[in-house]
């Protein structure tokens, strides 16, 4: 009997209000944008609108963890922004006007 592989989604939204990051780590990855975007996640670092502009796939959740935690970190979010720079930088889908 084949056994059930598990998901693990680290995925990165943009505020579109403040261009704040933040990454988080779930399991159902469409299900936690649609609660992310109803304000039924506890987290007053993500505000509505925003947009999803990273993920990874994982099947270990020690993976997961450990990759979250790095992209938490200083380090981490500095290679995150580098390596998205130009669609940190494309203004050109966000509602608000910049500054």
């Amino acid at each position: 009997m084949e056994q059930r592989q598990h998901k693990y989604y680290v995925y990165t939204l943009l505020c579109l209000r403040d261009l704040e990051i933040y990454t988080g780590l779930t399991t159902d990855l469409k299900r936690r944008l649609f609660d992310h975007s109803r304000g039924l996640v506890d987290s007053p670092k993500i505000k509505i609108p925003f947009k999803l502009i990273y993920y990874e796939y994982f099947i270990s959740l020690e993976d997961a963890k450990a990759r979250e935690k790095f992209l938490k970190s200083n380090v981490g979010r500095a290679q995150l922004k580098d390596s998205l720079k130009k669609t940190l930088r494309d203004r050109r889908s966000m509602p608000y006007r910049m500054f």
